[in-house]
């Protein structure tokens, strides 16, 4: 412990006599900037983690998102889907949405306009569907008599929460995380005031270095689960999940992938303790427009057919 405590003190010295060094010379700020991380970089080396500014956006919802992003992301089977949202103005936004079932071959889609007037808390969203049913809708919000929020971050400790109200009463959630050289704590909750008891209840234990992280976490006292994340090198990331419920016989493991094979397109792969196989592609073809292709296959049944197959199209302007 000695040994390492004396080569990230030797390092300090070192870089802050550049830092003094790279100051008598003129030079200008980047410069000081520069040679300040590189002594973060030379103390993340010796640790295994992040110096500095591992935790200056961390949220609860932010534990384990890495992990969680390759499972869900570049996925949806069974189905094809197009989804289209622009603004016209700051003001006017469109948006259509559709997908069709390939097992039952039913399809369904709507159109969608929404005209706000911010100054008043007003909206005005008109829309149509493949039922051909039309439908108007003014909405009046006002935000601070309906929601309350408010957050506090430092380096190594951020804190949340938020206050919803509605007829039935309010409930009051919360959450804070905790960091201290690469490990993570972090606790969620939920107050029904109407029934005077907890909604949630949710706590987080993790570790996050340079290219890894581990994460743990109890819900409620009765779900359980955990996130093994590696970004093995720039193009490939490797997560493992494990969850069960106490006093039920239903606990589910799942490993994934997700290599680039360039800026633009992706590969991804899955598969659980239920022999069910995930198969992604995403490719970007332009800035604001992505197409998806997935494949569901059953690794128990492969002969007996039953696979879901999916096709996705997303446009943002």
């Amino acid at each position: 412990m000695g040994t390492t405590e004396g080569r990230l003190e030797a390092k300090r010295h070192v870089v802050a006599t550049e830092v003094a060094q790279t100051s008598l010379k003129g030079t200008n700020d980047k410069l000081c900037l520069t040679s300040v991380k590189s002594e973060r970089g030379a103390l993340a080396e010796l640790t295994g983690h992040p110096v500095g500014d591992m935790c200056n956006t961390l949220t609860y919802c932010d534990l384990g998102k890495s992990a969680k992003d390759v499972f869900s992301k570049g996925y949806g089977f069974g189905m094809v889907k197009i989804d289209v949202r622009t603004k016209l103005c700051s003001r006017v936004e469109f948006s259509t949405f559709g997908h069709a079932y390939t097992v039952t071959g039913k399809a369904s889609g709507n159109i969608e306009t929404k005209y706000k007037i911010c100054n008043y808390g007003l909206t005005f969203t008109q829309k149509w569907n493949t039922d051909n049913t039309l439908g108007t809708e003014i909405s009046l919000e006002r935000k601070k008599s309906r929601k309350l929020k408010a957050s506090y971050k430092r380096d190594c400790f951020s804190l949340g929460n938020n206050v919803d109200i509605d007829f039935s009463g309010q409930t009051i959630y919360g959450w804070a995380v905790l960091a201290f050289e690469g490990w993570l704590a972090g606790y969620q909750m939920g107050l029904d005031t109407a029934k005077s008891k907890l909604s949630q209840n949710n706590f987080t234990l993790g570790y996050k270095a340079a290219d890894y992280q581990l994460h743990t976490h109890v819900n409620d006292g009765i779900e359980f689960g955990g996130w093994i994340y590696q970004k093995v090198n720039k193009k490939t990331e490797t997560p493992i999940n494990l969850a069960w419920a106490a006093g039920r016989n239903n606990t589910r493991f799942g490993i994934a992938a997700k290599y680039k094979l360039d800026c633009r397109t992706s590969l991804s792969a899955k598969v659980n303790n239920a022999s069910l196989i995930g198969l992604g592609y995403t490719q970007t073809l332009r800035p604001g427009v992505k197409l998806t292709l997935s494949a569901l296959i059953h690794g128990k049944n492969f002969s007996a057919g039953g696979h879901k197959l999916r096709l996705g199209f997303e446009l943002e302007a």
